[in-house]
């Protein structure tokens, strides 16, 4: 039988070394994906295991970060701040929100230390910025969001996305589709 979401497991809390830092992750068996029964310590593995891929995603761009404390059928937490607590050698950016004149210390991901210290926050989900931490203010990389709606469904997404691809070929760009945060998908350019 499956453990509910978020139940915790008995098992005591992991130090992971990943290069010269150590990760504690607490409550390992912690179950984030209720469906298949995957907990915080199979996600910590997972990003091991894709490091590089993740890093180079996620590299030197101000991060939000989406944590599910009781896993993901639980509720949700947008996080833009990095908390007080965090350790010395996470890499941050101070990014200012004009809307509210308000400054947040977000995540500036550059090596794999740092998104496995955000898993033991509790981070499923990497939100990163267009732009990069030495210019906050000049986007590199052009993001096409592309959502089903009431009325149009994955399969005309997925037809979309291909005309998106014949128009960027037009203009002599490429872009790379990956599946959303949601239920869309993103075309990076």
């Amino acid at each position: 039988m499956t453990p509910p979401a978020g139940a915790k497991g008995k098992s005591p809390a992991v130090e992971l070394e990943i290069d010269d830092k150590v990760v504690r992750v607490t409550n390992p068996d912690r179950v984030y994906f209720p469906a298949r029964g995957e907990t915080k310590l199979d996600l910590a593995e997972y990003y091991l295991a894709v490091g590089g891929g993740i890093v180079n995603a996620l590299r030197e761009r101000p991060c939000m970060l989406h944590r599910f404390p009781t896993g993901t059928s639980g509720d949700k937490v947008h996080q833009k701040r990095i908390p007080a607590g965090a350790p010395p050698w996470m890499r941050t950016v101070r990014v200012h929100f004009p809307r509210w004149n308000r400054t947040a210390d977000e995540l500036c991901v550059t090596e794999v230390a740092h998104v496995i210290w955000a898993v033991q926050m509790s981070t499923v989900e990497f939100h990163p910025w267009n732009s990069r931490r030495a210019d906050t203010e000049k986007p590199d990389e052009w993001r096409i969001d592309l959502d089903p709606m009431p009325r149009c469904d994955f399969a005309t997404v997925r037809r979309v996305a291909h005309v998106v691809e014949e128009l960027l070929a037009e203009i002599g760009a490429v872009g790379f589709p990956k599946t959303s945060g949601g239920r869309g998908l993103h075309v990076y350019v």
